[in-house]
């Protein structure tokens, strides 16, 4: 899975962008040459689209005898998911959303997330929490612009993020793709976390909890990027809540 984003509506954290990236021998890529090294990985089996200078979003097509579908991309109404793992309760969650009996994840997040952004009464770290099982998504509204990723708990799926040449935040779960493309600016992407562009990063696991990161030094002793976690010593106020006149963007986090 590869999903890169321009930094002028992700919104990227500041502490990903290590200024080591640019003293070494390897610098960070600009986004066309790592999609380019993505679909080098797997030539005959990657399915990629570009939108604009906005956003790039591509997987490696599951074989067809792999018998539940670790990987999957669609697209409905201008939003698309890409989604790795699968979830242990999608079939309650279908019939709780009204979806057909045949929905995958992907598209069950898509509905997931029109119904918080346009009338959901509930708050989206809580319905990220409902999901039950091993996974990892990026969503993109490109009519909205904008961006939401999350990560289960359990640690099982891996995912990675950083910045690219011109600022673009990466994610992958492809670690090497994002070596290669962001050099030192990179992080693992927290477990039990989301990020949205405007309303970066949150724990769903513990939301009254502010998060905060953590330098990471490598062998060389410099700094590449930050590890995120929660600082269960800092608290917000209120737990963040979408209204039926609000939407994800719209995180109260004051």
């Amino acid at each position: 899975m590869l999903a890169i984003f321009h930094e002028a509506f992700a919104h990227p954290p500041e502490e990903l962008n290590s200024p080591a990236s640019y003293k070494g021998i390897k610098k960070p890529k600009v986004p066309e040459e790592t999609l380019e090294d993505f679909i080098s990985h797997n030539p005959n089996n990657t399915f990629s689209m570009t939108f604009g200078n906005a956003a790039v979003m591509a997987y490696v097509r599951p074989p067809t005898s792999f018998p539940t579908p670790q990987r999957q991309f669609c697209g409905f109404d201008d939003i698309y998911c890409l989604f790795l793992g699968s979830l242990n309760n999608l079939c309650s969650l279908i019939r709780q959303y009204g979806l057909s009996k045949s929905s995958k994840e992907a598209i069950f997040l898509i509905e997931a997330y029109k119904t918080l952004r346009d009338r959901g009464p509930y708050p989206a770290d809580q319905v990220i929490k409902d999901l039950d099982g091993s996974f990892a998504f990026v969503v993109y509204d490109r009519k909205a612009g904008n961006v939401f990723a999350a990560l289960g708990s359990d640690g099982v799926v891996k995912l990675y993020w950083g910045i690219a040449a011109d600022g673009s935040i990466v994610i992958s779960d492809d670690l090497d793709i994002i070596k290669e493309g962001c050099a030192k600016s990179f992080a693992p992407f927290p477990t039990g976390c989301m990020f949205h562009s405007e309303g970066g990063l949150m724990s769903f696991e513990h939301p009254m909890n502010k998060m905060k990161a953590m330098p990471r030094i490598d062998s060389e002793g410099a700094m590449c990027g930050a590890n995120f976690k929660v600082d269960k010593h800092t608290r917000v106020n209120t737990i963040p809540r979408v209204g039926s006149q609000s939407n994800w963007t719209e995180w109260d986090h004051h």
